[in-house]
C-alpha cells in the first residue's frame, strides 16, 4: 500500500492558503497523540479501520486540512472528524448535483489553490476541517479497502506510514514497550483458506497467534512504530499452492438478490508458475519505444542498442513525440533485417522538438491499435519535458489499459515529469529508472529489455464449474498475459439458486501457455464464506472495477442516462467513489451526527439548519513532491552525477549550437554509416558529458560501430568497417582464402570475442552476445565451431586480444 495521511497547518492570504511548508503529524503544531488501527487481510485484500487523535499544541488557533493520498487500488469509503461539539462527515453525491453544491460551498477556492499550487503530486482525498482552538483535540476516523501488492517473494505486502504512528519523543525513549504502546493500538487479523504460514514485519510485535486449528486465521499486534524505516511493512506468507486461490464473500441479506451486494462475490488470485524456457518465435511480444524528441541525440545510441538487441520474431515500433508525435511505422511490424534497417535509418532523422508534450495523444493512439494476436505489449518511455496539466488524463488512460501492457519509464534527473513516470510504471507493474547520464540510459534500457524478454504466461483463461442452478458473471476478467513475478486478481458475481442446498463445492480451472507449453491448474473451493464478515471489502473492490467498466464502455446518449442512474445507485450502496459521483462534506452539531460505515448520501443531512457544507474533494495535485514515493535513491543518484559532472568540463554554448546545426543537416550516407558516426556530446536541453571514468572503461566509439554492423539474426558480415572497428589488420584477414559461408562465421566470432572483453565493464552487450552465440550454434554447430576456431586462430598467430574457445553462456 502506498498511502499516508497528513494534517497540515495553513495560513490565509487574500482568502487563499499561502504557499508554505506542510506540517505533518510529527511536527509539534498538530501532534498525533494516539491511534487505533484494525486491519483485516484476506489473501490480497486489506480492510482498514483507523481512528487518529491529533491535538493543537500551540497557544493560537490553527486552520487545518486533512490530506490522504489514494491510488487506483484503494477505496476510501468512510471519513468523519470530530472537534468538540462539531462533526464533519464526508458523503457521496451524484456528480451532476454535487457541482451545484460546490457552488454553494464557501471556501472551495482553498481546494482549487491546493490543486494548482501545492507541492504534492498525485491523487488525494482532501477535506478542510476548519479552525482548531489551542489544546483542542481532533478525532479523525478513516476506513478504506485496498488490493495489496505482491512482494517479489510471493508475500502480500501491507504498509502503514510512520507519520501516522504516535510521536515518540526523546524523553520517552527510556520507557518500556508496554508504556509506549498505550497510545498505539494496532491489531492485524489474517485470513486465508490456504493457511497463514508466517509473517515478516519491520517493527516490534506480539507473536503470531493462530485463531483456527487449521491455521487459516491468525492475529498479531504491534508494540511500537518502525524505528529505521519511514513506514511499517508487513509481509504475509500463505501456505498451500500459490498458483490459484479463491475467497468467497457472503451477500448482504438486506440487499435484493441479483444485485452485486445481494449476491456472493468470489475473488480469485492468479499467480501462474512460469518456468525458465526459451520463448518460441511468435511468442516474444510487441515492443514499443517512445522517445522524447528533446533527447534526440542521446536517443540515437539508446535506440540503436535496443533495436539490435531485439530477437527475431518479435514485433516493434518506435514513436517520437514533442508538440506532435510520429511513429516509424503505422503499426508494429515484425522484426526482420529489412524492418530493422529501416528503423536504424529513421533514428538518425529524429529532430529536436522543444515545444509541447503530447504524451496523452500518443498513448491514446498506441492504445487504440489492437494487440497483435494477443501478444504482450511493452512500452519503453524516455521522457524529459513536463507533461503540463494532463497528468490525470494520462493516468486514466494508463489505468484503463493496465491489464494489456507494461511500461518501463526512463525520466531524466532534470525531468519535470519524474513522478508521473513513476506512477505509470507502478500502474502497469513495470519499472521506473531515473537516468542521470548517457551511459546510464543505454545500460538501464538494455537491463529492462532483458526483463521484458523473460518468459510470461499468455492465452490465460478461467473455466468455472458451479453446482447446478448457480451461474457466474465475471466483473474483472483475467488479463491475456501475466508477466513473471506478477499476479492478477479476478472478481466474479455468483447468482442464482442452487438446486441442492447441500452442494457448496465449486471448481475453477486456470489455463495458460508459456511459449508453446500448455499449463492448467484446478482449484476446488467452498461456496460457503470462510468468515462472517459484514464490512464487504471484496464487494467494495469488485464494485470499484464494475464502476470503472461502466465509465469506460461506449454507450449512446439515450443509454447513457440509464447507465449513469444505475452507476450512481451502485456507488452509493457501499460508498465507493466513482466517475459518476463526487464527495461532499457536511459540518453539523455532534448531536445531529449519525454513525455510518460508508460515504452514503443523506439529503436530510444537507437540509438540517444546523448543518453547512465544507470543502471536500478527491483531487489530483500537480506539485513536485510525490505522495506515493520517497525518492532517497533518486536524490543519491543526482548527487553522484553532480560529482561526475564536476570532473568533466562542459562545452561552450557556441560549440553546442554548432554541433546542433551540424547534426540537423541531411546526410546521404547509409543508415548503418549514419549510426556509426560519433554522436555529438551535448545538446541544449540535456547538457551531459560522458564521465572520464566511463571513457577509460571502454572505447564507446568502437562499440557503437560494432553494434551498428550487427545483423538482425545476430551475425556480422566480414567488412572493412568491422575489421577496422575491431582493431585488426586488414592484411591478416584478407590473406586468408575463406569461403563465402565461412566469412560471416569468422566475422561473428571476431566481434563476439571483441565484445566479450568489455562484459565486465558494461552490461549493454549481453543480449547482443546471446544473439550471436545462438546464431553461431544454429549455423555451425558445436563440433564444427570448435574446429573452425582452432583453424582460424592457430597458436602461432598473434592478435591484439585472446580468443576464448568456450565463450560464457547466456
Amino acid at each position: 500500500m502506498r498511502v499516508s495521511g497528513t494534517l497540515s497547518k495553513q495560513r490565509r492570504y487574500r482568502g487563499l492558503f499561502s504557499r508554505g511548508t506542510w506540517f505533518f503529524s510529527s511536527y509539534p503544531e498538530m501532534e498525533l497523540e494516539s491511534v487505533t488501527v484494525n486491519v483485516t487481510i484476506q489473501d490480497f485484500v486489506a480492510d482498514v479501520v483507523s481512528e487518529m487523535f491529533f491535538c493543537n499544541k500551540q497557544q493560537i488557533s490553527r486552520e487545518i486540512m486533512f490530506i490522504f493520498p489514494v491510488d487506483s487500488d484503494t477505496v476510501v469509503h468512510t471519513f468523519h472528524a470530530t472537534m468538540g461539539d462539531t462533526h464533519v462527515e464526508a458523503v457521496l453525491w451524484d456528480k451532476k448535483e454535487a457541482q451545484q453544491l460546490y457552488k454553494a460551498t464557501p471556501g472551495m477556492e482553498n481546494l482549487r489553490y491546493l490543486k494548482e499550487q501545492w507541492d504534492l503530486w498525485g491523487p488525494v482525498f482532501a477535506c478542510f476541517l476548519g479552525t482548531v482552538p489551542p489544546n483542542r483535540e481532533v478525532a479523525i476516523s478513516l476506513c478504506y479497502v485496498q488490493e495489496l501488492p505482491l512482494n517479489p517473494d510471493g508475500a502480500a505486502k501491507f504498509c502503514w506510514p510512520k507519520k501516522l504512528f504516535p510521536q515518540q519523543k526523546f524523553i520517552r525513549r527510556h520507557l518500556s514497550e508496554e508504556e509506549i504502546s498505550e497510545d498505539l493500538h494496532f491489531r492485524i487479523r489474517l485470513q486465508s483458506a490456504r493457511g497463514v504460514s508466517h509473517i515478516s514485519v519491520n517493527s516490534s510485535c506480539t507473536p503470531l497467534q493462530y485463531t483456527a486449528p487449521d491455521q487459516t486465521s491468525a492475529e498479531v499486534s504491534l508494540k511500537s512504530s518502525p524505528c529505521l524505516s519511514d513506514k511499517l511493512e508487513l509481509l504475509v506468507y500463505y501456505g498451500g499452492p500459490h498458483n490459484l486461490s479463491a475467497v468467497v464473500e457472503s451477500r448482504d441479506p438486506k440487499a435484493a438478490p441479483g444485485s452485486l451486494l445481494g449476491d456472493p462475490v468470489v475473488m480469485v488470485t492468479l499467480k501462474p508458475s512460469i518456468p525458465e524456457v526459451m520463448p518460441s518465435p511468435g511468442h516474444l511480444g510487441e515492443f514499443i519505444f517512445v522517445m522524447d524528441c528533446s533527447l534526440y541525440q542521446d536517443a540515437q545510441n539508446t535506440l540503436l542498442f535496443l533495436l539490435k538487441s531485439l530477437p527475431l520474431g518479435c514485433y516493434f515500433n518506435i514513436y517520437s513525440f514533442g508538440a506532435t508525435f510520429e511513429g516509424f511505422y503505422p503499426q508494429s511490424v515484425e522484426y526482420t533485417q529489412e524492418t530493422m534497417d529501416n528503423a536504424v535509418g529513421h533514428i538518425s532523422s529524429i529532430c529536436p522538438d522543444l515545444g509541447g508534450c503530447d504524451l496523452l495523444g500518443l498513448l491514446r493512439s498506441i492504445y487504440s491499435t489492437p494487440l497483435l494476436r494477443g501478444l504482450p505489449r511493452q512500452l519503453f518511455i524516455f521522457i524529459q519535458r513536463k507533461v503540463s496539466s494532463e497528468e490525470q488524463a494520462i493516468m486514466a488512460e494508463v489505468h484503463r489499459y493496465r491489464d494489456y501492457h507494461r511500461c518501463f519509464c526512463f525520466p531524466t534527473d532534470k525531468c519535470e515529469s519524474f513522478y508521473i513516470s513513476q506512477a505509470i510504471a507502478l500502474e502497469t507493474k513495470g519499472k521506473c529508472v531515473c537516468i542521470h547520464s548517457k551511459m546510464t540510459m543505454i545500460s538501464e534500457a538494455v537491463k529492462c529489455l532483458q526483463q521484458a524478454l523473460q518468459p510470461l504466461a499468455s492465452e490465460i483463461s478461467l473455466h468455472w464449474d458451479l453446482p447446478p442452478g448457480l451461474e457466474v458473471t465475471v466483473i474483472r476478467r483475467a488479463p491475456e498475459t501475466i508477466f513473471q513475478g506478477h499476479h492478477s486478481i479476478i472478481y466474479a458475481q455468483i447468482h442464482g439458486q442452487a438446486q441442492d442446498p447441500e452442494a457448496d463445492v465449486a471448481t475453477v480451472t486456470l489455463q495458460y501457455r508459456v511459449g508453446s507449453q500448455p499449463f492448467h491448474y484446478t482449484l476446488r473451493f467452498s461456496m460457503s464464506p470462510s468468515a462472517d464478515y459484514s464490512r464487504f471489502p471484496v464487494h467494495r473492490i469488485a464494485m470499484m472495477h464494475l464502476l470503472w467498466k461502466l465509465a469506460w464502455q461506449g454507450t449512446s446518449k439515450s443509454e447513457m442516462e440509464d447507465v449513469w442512474h444505475s452507476a450512481v445507485k451502485l456507488s452509493l450502496s457501499l460508498g465507493v467513489p466513482s466517475a459518476f459521483t463526487s464527495v461532499v462534506a457536511v459540518r453539523m452539531e455532534q448531536r445531529d451526527a449519525g454513525h455510518r460505515d460508508s460515504l452514503l448520501a443523506d439529503s436530510s443531512m444537507l437540509l438540517s439548519p444546523s448543518c453547512d457544507l465544507v470543502p471536500c474533494q478527491l483531487l489530483w495535485l500537480c506539485g513536485s513532491k510525490h505522495v506515493w514515493f520517497k525518492s532517497t535513491k533518486f536524490w543519491m543518484v543526482q548527487k553522484f552525477q553532480l560529482c561526475l559532472e564536476m570532473l568533466s568540463p562542459k562545452a561552450s554554448h557556441t560549440e553546442v549550437l554548432s554541433q546542433l546545426s551540424a547534426h540537423c543537416k541531411e546526410q546521404e550516407s547509409s543508415p548503418e554509416e549514419q549510426m556509426m558516426e560519433e554522436p555529438t556530446a551535448f545538446n541544449t536541453s540535456w547538457d551531459w558529458t560522458i564521465s572520464p571514468l566511463s571513457t577509460k572503461l571502454c572505447n564507446f566509439s568502437s562499440i557503437r560501430v560494432v553494434v551498428a554492423l550487427q545483423k538482425a539474426n545476430g551475425s556480422w558480415a566480414l567488412t572493412s568497417a568491422l575489421i577496422s572497428a575491431l582493431g585488426l589488420r586488414k592484411a591478416d584477414i584478407e590473406g586468408q582464402s575463406l569461403s563465402k559461408d565461412v566469412k560471416p562465421v569468422l566475422a561473428t566470432v571476431l566481434a563476439l570475442v571483441w565484445l566479450h572483453q568489455y562484459k565486465w565493464r558494461v552490461s549493454w552487450s549481453e543480449l547482443l552476445e546471446a544473439k550471436a552465440r545462438r546464431w553461431l550454434w544454429d549455423r555451425a554447430g558445436k563440433i564444427l565451431l570448435g574446429k573452425f576456431i582452432l583453424w582460424a586462430f592457430p597458436r602461432k598467430r598473434t592478435t591484439n586480444f585472446r580468443v576464448p574457445l568456450s565463450p560464457a553462456p547466456v
